[in-house]
């Protein structure tokens, strides 16, 4: 079935770590303006005016772990605007890589501030092949060059998914090689995801005090250095501070997207997109290994 849950209800199990974060004071009643005959909300007029409120919505979060799921998932999927990108994705896996496996796929849909959980650990094959309403599926969609999906460093998620599900990716846009090509520093080393969202996604101070300690609990439940398991990705029901982790990222990438999208010139630009195909066609090869330490390198023709 599918779950719907409010990121603050996850988030608040956090306790004390959450007390610090700033939370805006509420009305005592919901602000209304008056145009003629017409009562609006606040809301409603800056709707109109095509104005957002300097505080978003938080995103609500969908667990899809069954055939009706991937139904509705498909259909909110349909007609989403490509500019700036709507869909946000990231994978969660034991071993993320052709010799692991893909627990969860996480999609944050934009324009709807909603997160799905793709249980892919439930629903294997179905979750790619199922079809919505108008007869898509999540691997058309996937595969489709004329839907733009961003990701942070696709590679072990398009080995993974290459290897496992034969679903060749298209239309994808890497948030760490468009933040590499907005630098104006040396190129020849590539930042990791948690450094990014640390210092380029915007957050106050409590924002990031409450991120860094869901990342860093999560962390100790999965990395076997820390003496967890990747294996808590395959335990039903997820736990709590698992749900977090998988969440709390995707929802950032639109602010990473915005930020080095407005920093890359056209130039730039055109040279992510081919080296985007480059790591795509990289990790579907024989040779590619998930784990090499040229990973953290740059593109050579760009240090």
């Amino acid at each position: 079935m599918s779950t719907f849950i409010k990121v603050s209800e996850i988030f608040a199990q956090e306790g004390e770590a959450t007390k610090d974060v700033d939370q805006p004071q509420a009305l005592p009643k919901t602000p209304v303006i008056t145009t003629g005959d017409q009562r609006v909300t606040l809301a409603e007029a800056m709707e109109s005016m095509h104005l957002r409120p300097a505080i978003e919505a938080e995103p609500l979060i969908t667990v899809v772990d069954t055939s009706t799921g991937m139904k509705e998932l498909l259909e909110a999927l349909n007609n989403l605007p490509i500019d700036p990108p709507s869909l946000y994705i990231d994978i969660e896996g034991v071993n993320l890589s052709r010799n692991g496996s893909i627990s969860i796929m996480q999609i944050f849909v934009l324009p709807q501030r909603r997160i799905y959980l793709v249980d892919i650990h439930v629903l294997k094959d179905e979750a790619f092949s199922q079809q919505g309403p108008s007869g898509t599926t999540l691997r058309s969609v996937l595969e489709s060059p004329s839907i733009p999906k961003v990701f942070y460093d696709v590679r072990n998620d398009s080995d993974a998914l290459f290897a496992h599900y034969q679903i060749a990716l298209d239309g994808i846009q890497d948030l760490q090689l468009m933040e590499l090509a907005s630098r104006k520093f040396s190129k020849k080393y590539v930042t990791g995801l948690g450094k990014c969202i640390e210092y380029d996604a915007q957050m106050t101070g409590g924002e990031r005090a409450s991120w860094k300690l869901t990342k860093d609990t999560g962390r100790k439940l999965f990395a076997p250095e820390l003496g967890g398991s990747y294996e808590v990705f395959n335990t039903r029901p997820l736990p709590d501070i698992i749900l977090q982790y998988c969440a709390q990222d995707v929802h950032l990438l639109p602010k990473l997207w915005r930020k080095y999208h407005q920093a890359m010139t056209p130039a730039w630009a055109e040279k992510v997109e081919t080296e985007v195909k480059n790591r795509i066609e990289l990790s579907q090869s024989a040779t590619y290994k998930s784990n090499g330490r040229e990973k953290a390198l740059g593109p050579k023709h760009w240090q």
